[in-house]
């Protein structure tokens, strides 16, 4: 178990290379967001995910999100991609919007009882995006504990995870914990599933027939 801080550029470019040879080898990293820390694992390697759920004592079942290091690894996903998640990744992205959409059933991946969907996002934080830009798709979730606060910080991710994560990539403290806002296009209108740091009236302003699922 390894924690870098970011902060510094020797100890910045250290970690980032050691959090993608540990998550190519289908081990735990915890990254920062532009929400909070996540716990991570290679989207393409089962037993990562599986050890994923373990570490946090989740639900096998339920399936994590997917950060993306660039806008166009969405296109990758999706055997057709919706006009609302084009446009809508293209306004937020990088940025605190989870979409969900219809995984492509090609995709040799096992997240869990996907149902064919997936929810993904595109962080804003630059370390994040280095790290998913040279492992390419990861499985990542609040770095927390079930039960437990999200962690603000790598330190306090590294109290609850301990041991079952090889490597944390301090980078201060969390600049908005607010949650992503989740959208579902995967229906004949796009629907908000969870408010967040994205307000409905800024989504309306791309994709104006947008509704309020939580209504």
């Amino acid at each position: 178990m390894m924690l870098y801080d970011c902060s510094t550029v020797t100890d910045r470019d250290r970690g980032i290379a050691a959090a993608v040879e540990a998550a190519k080898s289908g081990e735990l990293v915890v990254i920062p967001t532009d929400t909070v820390y996540g716990v991570g694992a290679d989207a393409f390697t089962p037993h990562a995910v599986n050890q994923l759920h373990h570490a946090r004592g989740s639900d096998r079942r339920v399936p994590p999100p997917v950060l993306v290091g660039s806008r166009h690894t969405l296109d990758g996903l999706v055997y057709s991609l919706p006009r609302a998640a084009r446009e809508l990744a293209d306004a937020f992205w990088p940025g605190a919007l989870t979409i969900i959409v219809e995984h492509s059933p090609s995709l040799t991946w096992d997240l869990g009882d996907t149902g064919g969907q997936v929810a993904v996002r595109m962080p804003l934080h630059p370390v994040a995006l280095e790290v998913l830009r040279e492992v390419g798709p990861m499985a990542v979730t609040a770095g927390n504990k079930i039960g437990s606060p999200a962690p603000l910080t790598a330190e306090e991710a590294r109290d609850q995870l301990e041991y079952t994560v090889r490597v944390y990539l301090e980078a201060g403290p969390a600049a908005d914990p607010a949650p992503s806002t989740i959208v579902d296009v995967t229906g004949d209108l796009p629907r908000v599933l969870r408010a967040g740091a994205i307000p409905l009236e800024k989504l309306r302003d791309v994709v104006p027939d947008i509704i309020d699922g939580q209504a």
